[in-house]
C-alpha cells in the first residue's frame, strides 16, 4: 500500500487545511494510507496528544479511514519530519509551502546543494508535493 505523510502545525492554521486538504486528495487518487504528522518542539514547551491531533483533523474533515496521527517531539522540525518519512518508507511527501522553504535551508546545510529536489530524491527516495500558501 502507497504510505503519504503530511506534516502539520497544530492548532491547524489555515496552510495545514489546504496542506490536508490536497494530501487527502493525493490519497485517494493513489489509494492510499495516510500519517498526519505533527512535531512538538522541545523548547516550544507544552506539546500536544495525538489524541488532539486526531480530534482537530477530524473536526474539519471529519473520520477518515486508512488515516493515523503521529505525534513525534524533536529540537529541530525538519530532522524530526525526515526521521518519520524514512522510518515509515513513506511514498509520497505533501507539504505546505512555508514548511518547504525550512527543508530546503536545512537540505542546503546537509547536501550543499541549490538542486533541492534531486537532493530530496536521493535522500527520501519519494516525491515531495509542496502545497502552495
Amino acid at each position: 500500500m502507497v504510505r503519504l505523510i503530511v506534516p502539520v502545525r497544530y492548532p491547524l492554521t489555515r496552510r495545514s487545511k489546504r496542506t490536508l486538504s490536497e494530501a487527502f486528495s493525493i490519497a485517494q487518487d493513489h489509494e492510499a494510507a495516510i500519517t498526519v504528522l505533527h512535531v512538538n518542539l522541545y523548547q516550544n514547551g507544552r506539546g500536544i496528544t495525538q489524541t488532539e491531533l486526531q480530534g482537530a483533523v477530524q473536526a474539519e474533515f471529519g473520520r477518515l479511514s486508512g488515516t493515523q496521527y503521529v505525534v513525534r517531539a524533536g529540537f529541530l522540525l525538519e530532522e524530526t519530519i525526515i526521521d518519520e518519512i524514512v522510518g515509515e518508507n513513506a511514498d509520497i511527501v505533501v507539504v505546505g509551502e512555508s514548511t518547504a522553504s525550512r527543508w530546503r535551508r536545512l537540505l542546503r546545510r546537509v547536501f550543499s546543494t541549490t538542486d533541492v529536489e534531486t537532493a530530496l530524491r536521493e535522500r527520501l527516495d519519494c516525491p515531495i508535493v509542496t502545497v502552495a500558501a
